[in-house]
């Protein structure tokens, strides 16, 4: 074992050091004798501690003696054994550095007790010198499990680890290296129970050295490692709220994992009984998790959680789409509607809160994703750390699982033994397969066509003269007709309207159509109307208008028998389906010349854009019967503030809209209240079908021909969460001939069809028309 010592170097010599040398105790009783000169040695440069410092060091401040020479009697004090003061031979005592040294008296009844040295010299010196401050202090109890250890000479106590060299300068200039033990432990371990040694191995063993003396004191102790961190700090000073924490968070961490693997895909599923489910997901992941090695495990782990982080904004997805188009969110085909989103949103409430919550929708997907990963990572973790308590939870669970999948145990309804996140994948799976599928089957489909070929001059033979309108009232769905809150008004609206019809001498036949989309996306429902396909998603839609299906209002053109326009107030950017439906020219919201406001999405009252078609179109001489398709836009939601009906006089550019605008209801008003909602829906169904009829009543003449229908449903909030897709659908006309073709429909006579009137695809309403109205099917 080697010391640090001071800069001064002790004279060499070849006898053997102090600590080396075995030393008597004495009993206080008894009288210090000196010691003789052959029993007494000056250290060696690397001496141990307790030798005497050299002639000349330095002595601390206040001792009234300086310290006696190394070769000098007073320089070390004799002692006596504590067994046998005739003992020839005497025992080593070492004294620490911050304990009396060993020849000063004690106040114990016991026998002093050899102790290891861990000072340098010069403190060991000083400590031995007489009348220091050091020796004057009085030795801590000897019997203390801190106490250095008493060894007998005959048999050396020998420390259970050696201690290594401490590399101070002293070592280095040491004519021979440092020995890493002294001669107690090269003479071999003692034996507990023998006079004078330690029964505590851990009592009787030498602590390492440090590498710094002076910072500790002379002391060697083990040092603890370092606290790192503000975290980690926090942590040592209050160690219960640390665990508090640490189980809180891996509690929220088990209930986020839970809920990610039960939560159902749409809002009607949230029941409490799905929660107390037990989910195979879990039991499986935890098996793997287990078995896995660190590096595998914390991959595995994180992706895992990546995973549920997908499926549970999915899970959100689904239950959005639900609510507003009837239907799940689909993998393949629906991502673009997240831009119409964006553009309902500004339009409703405006550029800055609607990018503000694009932002927080964003960061929420984020940290959803980062937040479930982290969880399955820190659940992995604490498995690792208590294997054998998750191998057998693991196993008991796996086996409840089993026993109540086998026995259909449920709980409120529903079965305990859960594997809903395995079906949901299975699903979203298949139904990404069936998209696939889909979009070939359809593209071949689409082709087919009963009137591809039918020559122009036998198309619609039967409407030839009539100028045509086929008008789309936005979200005009069978709720506003049935449903108890809206249909009070509605109702009275249509009785009304019909009778305005009937004393300016026209006549109505009404009945159902089931639309493809619900909610929302209009142009699915248009398409699906005038083309006589179902067009049920985004896919389809764009399949079919690049090819060259025939529209009902391309057959008009086809014919020759009709010049064809398009009213468009909802469309405000380039509309390329145009050439697919036979439109001659457009009119969208750009070429209206409307001066007004908004109100919400519509970009303009419905009043306002069937007067522009009167005054831009309609009103002016042509050559050829016209033939319009017209969409009505005031009935879009979030159906706040709504327009009203103004003096046809005074409609003008549409400046006069500004102060019903301004004093309309906002969206935020109504757009979390679902009763507030079917209340302003069903107005906004009064306003559109006013505006429509009164048009018709003040334009229309013996030549003209109606059909206006809503586009879908409007959303489940109003709706309803079971309603059907189902539209009314109406045809109106002065000509008694028109409505004679259709007789055998078994339509209802006026504006409102019965419940029980027929119900038809919308999709097959194309063929039907042509067919009742002239034309000659042609494959």
């Amino acid at each position: 074992m080697s010391f640090n010592t001071s800069s001064r170097q002790l004279p060499d010599t070849d006898e053997t050091p102090d600590e080396a040398r075995p030393r008597e105790t004495r009993t206080p009783d008894a009288p210090a004798e000196p010691t003789s000169p052959e029993t007494t040695a000056p250290a060696t440069p690397a001496g141990p501690a307790g030798a005497a410092a050299p002639a000349g060091a330095d002595v601390p401040a206040g001792s009234p003696e300086p310290a006696a020479p190394a070769d000098s009697p007073e320089a070390a004090a004799p002692a006596e054994s504590a067994d046998s003061t005739d003992s020839p031979v005497p025992t080593n005592v070492a004294a620490t550095s911050d304990t009396p040294a060993a020849a000063a008296p004690t106040d114990s009844p016991e026998p002093a007790k050899a102790v290891t040295a861990t000072g340098s010299p010069a403190d060991a010196a000083t400590a031995a010198a007489p009348g220091s401050p050091t020796s004057a202090a009085p030795p801590p109890p000897t019997d203390s499990p801190e106490s250095a250890t008493v060894t007998d000479a005959s048999e050396p106590a020998s420390s259970p680890e050696p201690t290594e060299p401490t590399g101070s300068p002293a070592d280095a200039g040491s004519p021979e290296p440092a020995e890493a033990a002294g001669p107690a432990e090269a003479a071999g371990p003692a034996e507990p129970g023998a006079p004078g040694v330690s029964a505590d191995p851990e009592a009787s063993a030498d602590p390492a050295p440090s590498s710094d003396p002076e910072a500790s004191g002379g002391d060697v102790v083990p040092e603890a490692a370092p606290v790192k961190g503000r975290w980690g700090r926090w942590r040592v000073k209050y160690p219960v709220a640390a665990r508090v924490l640490a189980w809180t968070t891996t509690g929220l961490a088990a209930v986020l994992v839970l809920f990610a693997l039960l939560m159902p895909n749409s809002s009607a599923g949230f029941r409490p009984g799905e929660f107390v489910r037990i989910p195979v997901e879990a039991i499986f992941g935890a098996a793997v998790l287990i078995v896995l090695p660190r590096r595998p495990r914390l991959v595995v782990a994180a992706v895992g959680g990546l995973i549920l982080g997908v499926l549970t904004v999915l899970n959100l997805l689904d239950i959005g789409f639900t609510e507003y188009l009837g239907r799940g969110f689909n993998l393949v085909l629906d991502w673009s509607l997240f831009s119409d989103a964006y553009s309902y949103l500004q339009d409703t409430m405006g550029k800055q809160a609607t990018l503000g919550i694009a932002v927080a929708l964003v960061l929420l997907v984020i940290v959803l994703l980062a937040v479930m990963s982290l969880a399955v990572v820190r659940l992995a973790g604490l498995m690792s750390r208590h294997t054998a308590t998750a191998t057998r939870s693991t196993l008991v669970l796996g086996t409840v699982w089993i026993a109540c999948a086998a026995l259909g145990v449920q709980f409120t309804g529903v079965p305990v033994a859960s594997d809903r996140t395995a079906k949901s994948v299975e699903d979203r799976t298949k139904r990404v397969q069936a998209t696939l599928r889909d979009e070939a089957a359809f593209a071949k489909f689409a082709k087919k066509d009963a009137f591809a070929n039918t020559p122009p001059d036998q198309l619609l033979t039967d409407l030839r003269g009539k100028d045509m309108m086929i008008t789309f009232i936005e979200s005009y769905g069978r709720s506003a007709i049935e449903d108890p809150v809206m249909a009070p008004g509605v109702d009275a609206t249509l009785t009304a309207e019909n009778q305005k019809l009937v004393k300016a001498g026209f006549a109505a036949k009404s009945g159902w159509l089931t639309s493809a989309t619900y909610g929302g996306s209009s142009w699915l429902g248009h398409s699906t109307f005038l083309s006589g396909l179902w067009i049920s998603n985004q896919q389809r839609y764009r399949t079919v208008t690049a090819g060259d299906h025939l529209t009902l209002t391309k057959a008009f053109k086809k014919s020759g028998g009709w010049d064809t326009v398009g009213v468009m107030p909802g469309v405000q950017k380039a509309w390329p389906e145009s050439k697919f439906y036979g439109l001659d020219k457009v009119y969208d919201s750009h070429k209206l010349d409307y001066k007004g406001p908004k109100f919400s999405w519509s970009t303009m009252p419905d009043q306002y854009a069937l007067t522009a078609f009167e005054r831009l179109v309609h009103g002016k001489k042509h050559d050829k019967p016209l033939m319009s398709e017209i969409i009505l836009t005031s009935s879009h939601q979030p159906w706040a503030p709504i327009p009203k009906l103004v003096p046809q006089d005074q409609v003008g550019d549409g400046s006069i809209y500004d102060s019903i605008e301004k004093a309309g209801k906002k969206p935020t008003d109504i757009i979390t209240d679902s009763t507030k909602s079917k209340q302003e829906y069903g107005k906004s169904v009064q306003y559109s079908v006013s505006s429509l009829i009164d048009y018709l009543v003040k334009y229309g003449n013996k030549n003209t021909v109606l059909i206006f229908l809503g586009d879908h449903q409007p959303i489940a909030r109003v709706s309803g969460n079971h309603a059907s897709r189902d539209v009314p659908v109406s045809i109106v006309a002065k000509d008694p001939k028109v409505l004679d073709k259709i007789a055998d429909w078994g339509w209802t006579d006026g504006l409102q069809p019965e419940h029980n009137a027929p119900v038809w695809k919308m999709s097959s309403f194309r063929d039907r028309f042509m067919t009742a109205y002239g034309s000659t099917p042609a494959p």
